[in-house]
């Protein structure tokens, strides 16, 4: 297998996620890893037990199945060891509590996943952890905000629902200045696109639920770290006792040997409908990163290598009193599109997005946010679909 390890390492990134995370020859040739369920596991003697020195001591601690998904991840990463949770909000809340302390205080980017302000709103609080939500757009800016207590970086990018970018290198150069770990919230490009560890990131999170899965039928999270902070990771990981099941272990593993090819299609797909929508008097404007005219085009055009396919458009409308209406009527015309609240998978999906919550950066006034995630179907169907959506909505 270390043969092969050297030529996978310069090979694409389609030969690599067929091939990592496994060797077939530790399991008698078969091409994919048993599922090993468990929670006992035997010792051959005292001695052994009472020192823990063999691999594997406890379900908790992992199986054969969840150390294959976790060395495919730090292959993609980079990183120096990767856990399993059982969500992609569990891969955020995790290094939260792993890193950070009663009197803390900790930056968050204001346009974060909503779950993800919930619990710094309450679990943090209640724990005696200040968070501060800052502008995606502030980039070393973000200077200024540093106290002396200030441990913790969060930053997600593009952000929630309406997809601001943010320059990650800059970020985590001041946060190390300072002290500060550097958390990021990596789902929507996955480490294809893009590789926080690569970038001054100490902590890479997924909710590995979108896109490695790809199905719409698993839960779960990774978060990977580097070599400085993986054993404080692992080690809060171990405390809590939270784990991934290896049966959506097994599963996510497969999805992601095929993860290249949809995101391809995911991406492709997704920037047609966007240039498309970017013509339409309906609209007033469309939220993605790739497209020159989103103001920061320049930063995904810099550091990433790709897009996924959820992004955002403004429904345009007469006035706030028919933004929510119009947003209503357009949904419930779509009939390939479901109205859910993931992404990730085969199906496209919409939903109107809720941005009240926000502290700082400002959320559009021109309209309802309409996010889409753009699965694999047809474009032409899809684009037809979007039509009666607009169709509906001119009506009210």
């Amino acid at each position: 297998m270390k043969d092969k390890d050297s030529v996978l390492q310069n090979a694409g990134i389609n030969t690599r996620l067929t091939h990592i995370g496994n060797d077939p020859f530790d399991y008698h040739g078969f091409v994919n890893p048993p599922v090993v369920h468990a929670s006992t596991v035997l010792f051959p003697n005292a001695r052994t037990m009472e020192t823990r020195s063999q691999k594997y001591t406890y379900g908790t601690r992992g199986t054969p199945t969840t150390d294959a998904l976790c060395e495919a991840i730090d292959a993609l990463e980079g990183s120096a060891g990767t856990i399993l949770v059982p969500s992609g909000l569990a891969a955020v809340t995790i290094p939260f509590l792993g890193f950070s302390a009663a009197g803390d205080h900790a930056l968050v980017v204001d346009s974060v996943y909503g779950p993800t302000r919930h619990f710094c709103d309450t679990m943090m609080k209640r724990l005696g952890v200040e968070v501060e939500y800052y502008d995606p757009a502030i980039g070393a800016g973000i200077e200024a905000l540093f106290r002396p207590n200030t441990k913790l970086v969060h930053t997600e990018a593009p952000g929630s629902n309406t997809f601001e970018m943010q320059d990650i290198p800059a970020i985590s150069a001041v946060a190390h200045r300072h002290g500060a770990i550097v958390m990021m919230d990596n789902t929507w490009a996955t480490p294809l696109y893009f590789r926080p560890l690569d970038h001054g990131v100490d902590i890479s999170i997924h909710a590995a639920t979108k896109y490695p899965s790809g199905h719409s039928d698993i839960l779960l999270g990774t978060v990977s770290a580097n070599a400085e902070h993986w054993e404080r990771l692992k080690e809060a990981n171990g405390v809590l006792g939270i784990c991934g099941a290896p049966d959506d272990a097994y599963q996510i593993l497969r999805g992601l040997r095929t993860m290249g090819l949809r995101l391809e299609r995911h991406y492709q797909s997704a920037l047609d409908i966007a240039e498309w929508l970017e013509g339409r008097e309906d609209v007033a404007r469309v939220l993605h990163p790739a497209l020159p005219s989103f103001p920061s085009h320049h930063l995904w055009k810099r550091d990433f290598k790709g897009a996924s396919g959820i992004f955002s458009f403004v429904l345009a409308a007469d006035g706030p009193e028919k933004s929510r209406a119009k947003a209503h009527a357009f949904l419930d015309a779509l009939r390939i599109f479901g109205l859910g609240y993931s992404w990730g998978g085969f199906e496209s999906l919409a939903l109107h997005a809720y941005l009240n919550d926000r502290k700082v950066a400002k959320a559009p006034t021109d309209g309802a946010v309409i996010r889409l995630q753009i699965g694999i179907e047809d474009v032409a169907d899809l684009k037809a679909d979007i039509e009666r959506g607009f169709a509906a909505a001119s009506a009210v």
